[in-house]
């Protein structure tokens, strides 16, 4: 049996390179055309192409989303544009149109099609159906519980996906048009609004039903499937899917090695028992600015799993610093200052071969040899004496 697959969102290079680091067996990224997410950076072709030879180099994959719903006007190019992704080498593209579906089969890419979740695929005749097709993986609908997946993988039709991790719809997924509606911006062309998530004043005619003080919204929790994990892995998941292309590389850092660590206990162990899965909901609560649930892996979320009010996202300021350098013989790291920390005071630091640990940071200098009182510079690049674990690429954070 392979092992699951943990598949992470990359919304430029430098995140996509950090997810790959930090434990992800696959990237997805959008290109600059034909993709969801337009706001976030997304790459161009020589940047997939940069991506496709670090990820074989790690033995990873690059999939790459070609998943907007795209209007008449929206198509000029695509042609070329397969060819190209194929000619790169990435592993597999994400669709919602059938049209590009059955292009991608009718060009001869030897890249993998996946279905994406825009087609809420929640059944077995679906996923049957896109076998038909030639497809070669289906990303199930977020609104699917944990018996439609079991059942759906007890078909063994073709390798499914499924989502663990971040940001969940209001709506059915791809099936939402408050943000056309109200801004004129496409979700399912890439430009959704988060509408959903706005306050409101909620009126009964000319009375205010709303608390003014507290005004009324109707988004989701964040989904969060540490619980799940090892029943994916016995149902015969292909992959798991964290979502957020628009998160930072701090947030894909924490939750792909939580997972990571979490999904190589299980393959060694048989099992996760409790203090794995209190240790990695820990871990992961460190990078969240939204509260998190189960999503449907319950059953059909009730009120406690929304959001209507006091749902604002927490700014997180607890990752303070990148290694950049470590030199042995000195002992000396190079750090890159991310948020403000105050020198001489215990610290955390994680990385790709290093779980959290904490390690107490002493003097700080900058490049003219200055002792610093604070490191208060985003961007700054400052030196200090190590003797902790460390690696380059490793994050150091405030203690939580």
């Amino acid at each position: 049996m392979n092992k699951i697959e943990l598949l992470a969102p990359a919304g430029n290079l430098e995140k996509a390179k950090i997810a790959i680091l930090y434990g992800a067996d696959a990237v997805y990224i959008g290109g600059k055309q034909f993709s969801l997410r337009s706001r976030a950076s997304n790459f161009s072709i020589d940047e997939i192409a940069e991506l496709v030879k670090f990820a074989n180099a790690h033995n990873s994959h690059v999939h790459v989303t070609v998943n907007m719903l795209p209007h008449e006007s929206d198509l000029d190019g695509i042609e070329e544009y397969l060819k190209t992704l194929d000619l790169i080498g990435v592993h597999a593209i994400i669709v919602a149109s059938p049209s590009i579906m059955m292009l991608a089969k009718k060009l001869g890419c030897k890249f993998e099609v996946h279905v994406s979740t825009q087609h809420s695929s929640t059944n077995s005749s679906a996923v049957r159906f896109w076998k038909e097709k030639g497809m070669d993986r289906v990303v199930l609908a977020r609104e699917c519980q944990m018996e439609d997946i079991r059942s759906i993988c007890e078909e063994n039709i073709l390798p499914i996906e499924v989502f663990i991790h971040g940001g969940m719809c209001i709506s059915f997924s791809g099936r939402c048009v408050l943000s056309n509606h109200m801004t004129l911006r496409d979700a399912n062309r890439g430009g959704c609004a988060q509408s959903c998530r706005w306050k409101y004043h909620l009126m009964d005619g000319d009375t205010e039903l709303s608390d003014p003080t507290n005004l009324f919204s109707m988004s989701s929790k964040d989904l969060q499937a540490v619980d799940y994990i090892e029943d994916f892995i016995h149902m015969g998941v292909a992959s798991l899917k964290i979502e957020g292309r628009m998160k930072s590389a701090y947030y894909l850092a924490t939750v792909v090695s939580s997972y990571r660590m979490l999904i190589d206990y299980i393959y060694e162990h048989g099992h996760a028992d409790e203090k794995i899965i209190e240790r990695v909901k820990k871990e992961i609560a460190k990078a969240e600015n939204r509260p998190t649930g189960p999503g449907f892996y319950n059953g059909l979320p009730g009120y406690k799993v929304q959001l209507y009010q006091d749902h604002d996202e927490t700014v997180t300021q607890e990752y303070v610093a990148i290694v950049l350098d470590y030199d042995k013989e000195s002992q000396l790291a190079t750090l890159q200052v991310k948020n403000h920390f105050m020198p001489n005071q215990d610290l955390e630091i994680f990385g790709p071969h290093i779980p959290s640990t904490i390690v107490h940071v002493s003097d700080v200098y900058d490049s003219d040899k200055n002792v610093l009182e604070a490191c208060n510079k985003p961007m700054q690049i400052v030196y200090t004496k190590w003797s902790g674990p460390i690696e380059v690429d490793a994050m150091i954070r405030k203690i939580r």
